[in-house]
């Protein structure tokens, strides 16, 4: 039987019980025969965007144009556009995997494209990176990959350009993606390299990412695994607040327990918007690693005897993920909770994250965290400082930024970060516990900046942070290096995040 209609996933379709066309033609029959004739006759192609390539396509231009973050996008496209939890589903795998491979796909298209790729129209190189990844990356059949890549091409950028991407993705369609990385790989100046385009990664990552799994114990050799799950689809992690929330409608829908921690759960995705929890901020997203880091600084031993409650610390709380979760703690905990932050619009994301919790029990502060109040200092039980950091902990769940980051970035990032260090230790009151949190691995924004507090100050001794990440997890996680813990996504499944823990000092003005 010949082809009939297919779907916009490139599926074959039934017209009236049978395999026949519109017109109730049966095309090309016989099984030597089985020609996609929908990618050949210009009659049958289409002329409108998939809804589901759409979203991506907008996810993609407003990353490369407008500097935008995906993950902030892609939900509110998916809305726009009203899209189903499938076609939702395809959408988010289009957008993050050719957001995620744009180096290794940029590097493909540039051997099948007559100029060089800097020249072609910033929205044409966009669809191009779409329907490479669907040939390459994704279960799409080929026609079907052609036949919507240049019918979305028409409808956002043109008909004039439609024949320049069906040029290109045929020739891309010729090979398979093995095929193309062993060709891109024999050209590679050495090993980096090579691991950079089979895995998406630039180069200066690579040999960053492989420094950190040496810097924090681990071995070399487990680079390529690392590298492998920064590339896979990460799974939605969930937190009900401790005491406000509870798991019950994801559970429900589909979300299993998590392994790692309590109050956690794991999510296929979709429109999460959907669940009144989540609505209503007593559910939130939230990495596992986020949520164990937060936990242990709320968990670490204070010394000496407090009168009344705690007075707990969130230096940079923007935009409020690991504030909520440590204001329902302090809640708990009879605690009150100040978050910190400098930029008055991440301050009310705080705000909004943490109405769930009590009034009585939290406030926010908007300022530079290096500049606190003289009064504030040395008052607080529990300090977290989450610096800003380069990221490299979080690839997997931010496909864009492996591109947008340099070599240069964490240099300028150093020394803010100890400076913000500093800062939490001031903060902290004689006996009071200090979390200095990284979501990135790369040694000279982790362990660097440790020993530097510790060569530099006297007023400070560190607590094993290995041992008390174990005391909150449901299992060890072998995390532990000198004292300090390093999560990684390739063997815990989470971020890779950077925990130290400090406790003050007594001084003789104390």
């Amino acid at each position: 039987m010949g082809q009939g209609l297919l779907d916009q996933r490139g599926n074959e379709v039934l017209v009236n019980g049978s395999r026949r066309n519109e017109r109730g033609r049966e095309r090309n029959r016989g099984t030597a025969a089985r020609r996609q004739f929908s990618q050949q006759a210009p009659s049958q192609r289409s002329r409108f965007a998939d809804p589901a390539r759409l979203v991506a396509f907008e996810v993609l231009r407003a990353v490369s144009r407008d500097d935008a973050y995906a993950n902030l996008v892609l939900p509110a496209s998916i809305r726009h556009h009203r899209l189903d939890r499938r076609d939702a589903g395809f959408a988010t795998e289009l957008a993050y995997g050719a957001l995620r491979g744009q180096g290794t796909y940029d590097a493909i298209l540039a051997r099948c494209v007559d100029r060089p790729l800097d020249r072609l129209d910033p929205a044409v190189l966009d669809v191009l990176r779409l329907g490479a990844h669907q040939l390459l990356g994704m279960r799409v059949p080929p026609h079907a990959a052609l036949n919507q890549t240049v019918a979305l091409t028409r409808a956002v950028v043109g008909a004039g350009p439609a024949s320049l991407v069906n040029a290109v993705l045929r020739r891309v369609s010729e090979h398979d993606l093995e095929d193309w990385l062993a060709e891109l790989v024999a050209g590679a100046s050495d090993e980096v390299e090579a691991a950079a385009l089979r895995h998406a990664h630039p180069s200066w990552i690579v040999r960053a990412l492989r420094q950190s799994l040496v810097a924090h114990g681990r071995a070399a050799n487990e680079i390529e695994d690392l590298l492998e799950a920064d590339n896979a689809a990460p799974v939605v992690n969930l937190v009900a607040l401790p005491g406000i929330g509870t798991l019950d409608e994801a559970l429900q829908d589909g979300a299993t327990p998590g392994e790692l921690v309590e109050g956690s759960a794991l999510s296929a995705g979709g429109d999460l918007g959907r669940w009144d929890a989540v609505r209503g901020g007593t559910l939130r997203i939230q990495d596992v690693g986020s949520q164990l880091v937060a936990r242990a600084v709320a968990a670490a031993p204070v010394e000496g005897t407090r009168n009344s409650g705690e007075r707990w610390l969130d230096l940079c709380a923007g935009p409020g993920g690991k504030a909520a979760l440590l204001g329902a703690l302090a809640a708990e905990r009879g605690a009150t909770l100040l978050a910190n932050e400098p930029a008055e619009h991440r301050a009310e994301l705080v705000r909004r994250a943490l109405r769930p919790v009590p009034e009585n029990v939290w406030s926010v502060r908007t300022g530079d965290g290096r500049t606190l109040a003289p009064e504030l200092k040395g008052t607080f039980d529990r300090v977290i400082v989450d610096v800003p950091c380069s990221g490299l902990g979080a690839l997997r769940r931010r496909p864009e930024s492996r591109w947008r980051r340099t070599p240069g970035d964490v240099a300028e990032l150093v020394p803010l970060q100890r400076q913000l260090l500093d800062a939490a230790i001031d903060a902290a009151a004689p006996g009071g516990v200090v979390g200095y949190v990284t979501c990135s691995p790369h040694p000279a924004e982790t362990v660097a900046v440790v020993a530097d507090a510790l060569r530099r100050r006297g007023d400070v001794e560190t607590l094993d942070a290995g041992v008390v990440l174990d005391a909150v997890a449901l299992r060890p996680l072998e995390a532990a290096h000198d004292g300090t813990a390093q999560l990684w996504p390739h063997v815990h499944g989470t971020d890779a995040m950077f925990l130290a823990l400090f406790r003050k000092l007594p001084t003789e003005e104390s």
